[in-house]
């Protein structure tokens, strides 16, 4: 992908080399999105490229940015801050995210905190706690195109499959930690009404999204490290 692509109705994604992954395969490139809600348009872990594809999406959300009241960055997970700033000081806009993503900003001055106790984000984003112990990706829910957005807890694989990804090998104990601990921390999400999951790694799921992630929790981890 050159570009920006929209692949839905007023959804934009567009990728990039993963700034840290060192191995090629899977994880090395990640997704990024733009979604336009009502006057407001959101930026979802946003991430601009470092090659030929950075003047191209640049000028593309340049434009999608010139036809918004307002501009939020949304970020999963704190190291996903990525070229957050960059875009928010570039569109007068704000950053929301896991209260811990002022560990990565230089400036927090644009950063609003946003998780399961606060007052839904911009557009009714609503953010999720998952993990036990809890961990610091906070799943969002963007009601504005019936979207659940993870940054790494689900990913697609390059079959097309919706999983969770494990990030060390899966044994027997590992796949009841998931089963028992993990898993049950995701209810609130199996009853969105959820056309659409965007995940930071591997394709996004259009259509049918609520069953495609039933599926991919009760199914075991799938685990990759390039």
């Amino acid at each position: 992908m050159s570009g920006v692509e929209e692949i839905a109705a007023g959804l934009w994604r567009w990728t990039a080399r993963h700034p840290d992954w060192h191995p090629s395969g899977f994880g090395a490139e990640v997704a990024s999105f733009a979604l336009t809600a009502g006057d407001a348009l959101l930026l979802l872990d946003p991430l601009l490229p470092d090659d030929h594809r950075r003047d191209a999406v640049q000028e593309r959300l340049d434009g999608l940015a010139a036809g918004a009241r307002a501009v939020h960055v949304l970020i999963t997970i704190p190291y996903h801050v990525r070229s957050a700033e960059v875009l928010a000081e570039r569109y007068d806009g704000r950053i929301w995210g896991p209260p811990k993503t002022t560990d990565k900003l230089d400036d927090a001055g644009r950063f609003t905190p946003m998780g399961p106790d606060t007052e839904p984000g911009p557009a009714g984003v609503q953010a999720f706690a998952i993990g036990r112990p809890q961990r610091t990706e906070r799943p969002l829910w963007i009601p504005s195109h019936q979207a659940i957005a993870f940054g790494d807890a689900i990913v697609t694989t390059p079959d097309g499959e919706l999983r969770l990804w494990a990030q060390e090998p899966v044994d027997d104990r590992r796949t009841a930690f998931y089963r028992d601990r993990f898993v049950p921390t995701l209810a609130p999400l199996r009853g969105l009404p959820a056309q659409r999951i965007l995940s930071t790694h591997g394709a996004p799921i259009l259509t049918d999204g609520a069953a495609a992630l039933a599926t991919a929790l009760g199914t075991a981890p799938w685990h990759h490290r390039g």
